[in-house]
């Protein structure tokens, strides 16, 4: 009954902003902002959809049986088009253009998922980039539909565009209305109502670190990126951009620029990958600001770079509540990148491969930090919220994190310390990361203590409560899957082989166990989960501390070498 009742809302809400009589025409002609891939754009016009993890195949998108409520959303908000517009020729052309007669007259007038404000905002965003392209030799009848439809969704996103989630969706309903003030004749209304939205949105969801609630990496290169295709847009139209996006801008993209590794890609922490290929540069480049986040220190992050090697640190509490839908349990976890290469990464979100994959790889154990047997330094909650916003939230995570900072010369140094296992086992976690400034060598110290008098306490019943032989810790290293590692020297120590034949050699300083192990690279630009490696350091906690240290050495350099995308001359 109440997705009934929230279907007839929808299109009598629809059928109020059918546009009244007038010209249909567009006054700007804006060029497409997108990253698209033809590679993937040549795909779907083979046939083969490949959204949210999943791929279905068939010719007509509209005939498709969408495996899920997410593939239907991403179906019906065009993100897609940006792709197939990138293939670039009339074939690309005309099955967008019969894509979308298809939709108009299916859905055009309110039915189907893709109502909601940010999926609103995201097609029509995409059809007023495209507009150019897609109306020249349209047919006149589909051509008189697309306009009706796009004046529609700009009275609709006038209404709506504030009853989007917060973050993300509510950019994208505010942009998708920004440009259909810009660009539709006589709607030139809206470009105050959009850029209210926009400011009103920055000003609560950009804080002044320039981070984001969920610490997601990738959702704030996507927030970002609408700022730039909104900021671009009205610098392009001749028209002043209001103060509050240049300040989030201004806030956010030395943030972002901070989370950028040596291979150019993004950290891939708390549901964020590394985005899609070339779109961090665009955004970098076309913000025209080239400052980094003070001290390294970017939304809960700590990057340090010397040399061709960065490394990127999650050095701050989790996300809580609503924010904290696809965290991870990745506190003190770190990932390395040298040149154009990665080398110890996260295993990365694994949400687009179905529920099970999703809460597997917010785990501590998908990530490159310490796990005491088998837990999470934070817990992963019951699933809340209403049917069309399930969530499960983190919960007992670290209620404190402490890092610090030093450089001398030699080397940068960082410490950090967590009490993400103090409620559970009584042990907080101290690591030690010291990076040369040649950026050749990565020295780690890694410690479970138990501090004061209270997680001394705990830890002893916890030994009492059947663990006589201590507790079970592992120190794991997560390698990219484009790497091959061997474990040699008797199982003391192993080396790390990248692709270009550079080559690093991971030792422990004193004698434990050291085990060579399947890991996974969850990549949702992927078709499947792809196969991995992972080195897994193994000692137990006897008494009320116990340490690995450990070198993670270069030894040997690439055969032809490139230089990283941060070495590049006129580098972003």
């Amino acid at each position: 009954m109440g997705s009934f009742v929230t279907d007839l809302t929808t299109r009598w809400r629809v059928a109020r902003a059918a546009p009244g009589r007038g010209a249909r025409s567009l006054v700007w002609q804006p060029h497409p902002r997108g990253v698209g891939s033809a590679h993937v754009g040549r795909r779907i016009l083979g046939g083969t959809w490949h959204l949210t993890g999943q791929v279905v195949e068939g010719s007509d998108p509209w005939a498709l049986k969408a495996p899920s409520l997410a593939f239907a959303r991403a179906l019906h908000g065009f993100g897609w088009l940006d792709d197939v517009m990138a293939v670039g020729d009339a074939r690309a052309r005309h099955a967008a253009q019969g894509w979308i007669a298809g939709w108009l007259r299916r859905y055009g007038r309110g039915r189907g998922p893709g109502w909601a404000p940010a999926l609103a905002g995201r097609r029509l965003l995409r059809w007023l980039a495209h507009a150019p392209a897609l109306l020249g030799d349209m047919d006149d009848r589909d051509q008189a539909a697309w306009f009706e439809a796009a004046y529609r969704h700009a009275g609709y996103l006038r209404r709506h565009a504030r009853d989007a989630p917060a973050g993300l969706a509510r950019m994208e309903a505010a942009v998708g209305l920004l440009y259909a003030g810009l660009v539709l004749e006589g709607m030139d209304g809206l470009r105050e109502d959009a850029t209210s939205v926009l400011a009103e949105g920055l000003r609560l969801d950009i804080a002044e670190d320039g981070g984001i609630a969920s610490r997601n990496p990738e959702a704030l290169l996507e927030m970002m990126t609408l700022l730039g295709w909104a900021v671009g847009a009205l610098r392009d139209g001749g028209h002043e951009v209001p103060r509050a996006l240049v300040w989030a801008q201004a806030r956010a993209i030395p943030a972002l620029r901070s989370l950028r590794h040596a291979d150019g890609r993004l950290a891939r922490f708390h549901g964020g990958s590394g985005g899609r290929d070339g779109q961090l540069d665009r955004v970098l480049a076309e913000s025209g600001i080239r400052d980094r986040a003070e001290d390294g220190m970017a939304m809960g992050f700590l990057s340090v770079a010397h040399g061709r090697t960065s490394l990127i640190v999650d050095a701050a509490v989790p996300p809580r509540g609503e924010a904290s839908a696809s965290a991870h349990a990745s506190t003190g976890a770190f990932e390395l990148s040298s040149g154009a290469g990665p080398v110890i990464v996260s295993c990365g979100p694994g949400g687009a491969f179905g529920p099970d994959w999703h809460r597997a790889g917010r785990a501590t154990a998908f990530h490159s930090t310490v796990e005491i047997e088998g837990a999470s330094s934070s817990r992963i909650g019951p699933v809340e919220g209403g049917p069309g916003a399930r969530y499960a939230p983190l919960i007992q995570g670290p209620t404190g994190v402490q890092v610090q900072r030093a450089s001398k010369a030699g080397a940068t140094t960082v410490i950090l310390r967590h009490d993400g296992y103090a409620r559970s086992h009584g042990l907080h976690h101290l690591r030690r990361l010291v990076l040369s400034t040649d950026g050749r060598r990565v020295q780690g110290e890694d410690a479970l203590r138990a501090i004061g008098a209270a997680d001394k306490d705990r830890f002893a019943r916890v030994l009492d409560d059947g663990k006589p032989d201590g507790l079970t810790f592992h120190v794991r290293f997560h390698f990219h899957p484009d790497t091959s590692v061997e474990l040699g020297m008797g199982g003391t120590a192993a080396a790390i082989e990248l692709p270009t034949g550079e080559t690093w050699v991971l030792r422990t300083g004193r004698p434990v166990s050291m085990r060579l192990d399947s890991s996974v690279h969850l990549d949702p630009a992927r078709l499947s989960p792809r196969p991995a490696q992972q080195v897994v350091f193994t000692d137990r906690v006897l008494s009320y501390s116990a340490t690995i240290d450990w070198t993670l050495t270069r030894t040997q350099e690439a055969r032809d070498l490139p230089p990283s995308p941060a070495e590049r001359p006129g580098r972003f």
